[in-house]
């Protein structure tokens, strides 16, 4: 029989026989046959106080039981013998969790041996047993020698029954039970009552000992479902911060790196118009000054939102596909031919894959102010029944060049936000000269619905 108990986060211990697989957030642990560990040495001394309390009160009840006349047969043994039977059984139990398996074999012959011998002493001896088959189902290791142990066990004693019963019957007088009122015969009730309260006593102490076993599996599962649990909370933990980590550094690259290479580009022109054309200069210097003021204000956006904590918005001000014409006219402003096109219906989209939109044609405006070479780009937003299509290209020299060929943080951050919108990227040299990004965004409409 196999069973699943789930818990409250969704996790489930799968059990079957003396095996068990723990499923924790998806994930599987393989089955592993489980051994109870052994008795930790507080344990192991409070069993050598409990077996020693337990000698104790047999040797009392030795003592009691003999004089007040009870268990005294014809052939009763010496006094010194007296006291070594119920010593021999009970002594035991000051390991019992250490070996259980040998000490239930240890009790449960000593057990007979005093029965044989006509031992006074039977009322702590049975406990003494009883206990005992309990250890050994509550700590037994080998789960299939304890069981067969104990049924052993059972067997042997319930046979020890039967000859005693046997030899009593032949023994007893036909006026044994003057007083005998039942609807039973006298010595079937007798003899009923016998097997009876030995098979519950057997009964419970197999039983409790089962399930003190159980009892410990579980805790032991729910001690490894918790361990996994800290294990993932830590690396969701870890996962969030690195994502985190790589989305500053990407928003850091978008933002600098594109104001950065326009404030590049215009410097250079000053340099080479200042003495022949002040006008120019001074618009060059300009489109500079503006580059810088929009960086640092998009630096101070992103500085806010990472000491914001509660549930701020990623960009308040919008860094959209509506943002692109501004974007371009910076790039006129560096020398560029920078052209836009919108086609089919646009429809409104989602915050975050507009920004990423933007940030894609922003990426590959800076590449080619700072690679290409080029003096014209060209920026065409296509909207389609089920997707949105970003294509950007320009008429520079194509391929990088040698120092050039190392995948950037640029293309890195286009894979990543295109991955994160389940989208498709293409970049690469065109060949009829320059170099084309291209991205497909998958786009759900949402129809509307007549009234």
């Amino acid at each position: 029989m196999v069973e699943d108990r789930r818990s409250v986060d969704g996790s489930s211990a799968v059990r079957g026989g003396d095996r068990f697989c723990v499923i924790v957030a998806g994930m599987s642990v393989e089955p592993t046959a489980w051994r109870r560990p052994g008795p930790t040495a507080e344990q192991r001394r409070n069993d050598v106080l409990i077996g020693v309390a337990i000698v104790a009160v047999a040797q009392l009840n030795l003592v009691l039981a003999t004089s007040a006349g009870l268990f005294i047969w014809d052939a009763r043994p010496s006094r010194l013998e007296q006291v070594l039977w119920p010593l021999a059984v009970t002594l035991p139990l000051v390991v019992r969790r250490r070996w259980p398996a040998a000490v239930a074999i240890v009790i449960s012959a000593a057990f007979i041996a005093a029965q044989v011998r006509q031992s006074p002493e039977q009322q702590v001896t049975n406990g003494a047993l009883y206990f005992a088959i309990y250890t050994l189902g509550a700590w037994g290791r080998d789960r299939v020698r304890a069981r067969w142990v104990r049924v052993a066990i059972i067997g042997v004693m319930f046979g020890w029954v039967a000859v005693v019963l046997g030899d009593a019957v032949t023994d007893v007088p036909p006026d044994a039970f003057p007083d005998a009122a039942g609807p039973l015969e006298p010595l079937l009730g007798a003899i009923a009552n016998g097997v009876l309260l030995n098979a519950l006593f057997f009964g419970f102490a197999y039983f409790f000992g089962e399930t003190a076993w159980i009892s410990a599996r579980r805790r032991h599962q729910l001690e490894v479902q918790a361990q996994e649990l800290r294990r993932l909370a830590a690396e969701v933990g870890e996962r969030a911060v690195i994502e985190e980590r790589v989305r500053i550094a990407r928003e850091l690259h978008d933002v600098v790196a594109h104001h950065v290479s326009v404030m590049g580009v215009q410097a250079s022109a000053t340099r080479r118009v200042m003495d022949r054309d002040p006008d120019k200069a001074r618009t060059a210097l300009a489109a500079v000054e503006q580059s810088a003021r929009t960086a640092v204000d998009e630096l101070r956006r992103m500085l806010n939102l990472l000491r914001a904590t509660g549930g701020a918005e990623e960009r308040p001000n919008g860094s959209g596909v509506d943002r692109l014409d501004e974007l371009l006219a910076n790039a006129r402003d560096a020398g560029l031919t920078a052209r836009l096109g919108v086609y089919g219906e646009p429809v409104p989209l989602p915050e975050s894959l507009s920004q990423a939109a933007y940030r894609i044609v922003q990426e590959a405006v800076t590449n080619t102010l700072k690679h290409a070479s080029a003096s014209t780009i060209d920026v065409r937003i296509r909207y389609h029944a089920l997707e949105l299509e970003v294509d950007v290209t320009d008429d520079g020299r194509g391929a990088p060049s040698d120092t050039d060929t190392k995948v950037g943080l640029g293309l890195i951050g286009m894979r990543e936000r295109v991955a994160a919108h389940e989208g498709t990227l293409e970049a690469r040299p065109r060949s009829s000269g320059g170099y084309r990004v291209r991205v497909r965004f998958p786009l759900a409409r949402i129809e509307a619905v007549p009234a």
